[in-house]
């Protein structure tokens, strides 16, 4: 789990320095977001409208992965250790 923790903070350490960095010359999210033809409310829409179609789908998957997943944990042997 340590390295996932690790790789976590160098992302949003990395992350801050950037955008630090884009501050200091003046170039916004807006300025990003309007470079690719959307506003801050067009994304955040467009991450709503993908959460309500990922939730369902994701739920409805797993009546599938899981217990196919709990079956294989079941008769998998034990690990040494």
């Amino acid at each position: 789990m340590y390295p996932f923790w690790s790789t976590l903070f160098r992302i949003a350490a990395f992350s801050l320095l950037v955008g630090a960095g884009l501050s200091f010359v003046n170039i916004t999210a807006e300025d990003i977001l309007g470079s690719v033809g959307l506003s801050p409310l067009e994304l955040w829409i467009y991450l709503i409208e993908f959460r309500d179609w990922a939730i369902p789908n994701m739920i409805l998957g797993a009546f599938i992965v899981v217990p196919i997943w709990l079956l294989f944990y079941l008769i998998r042997p034990p690990r040494a250790g």
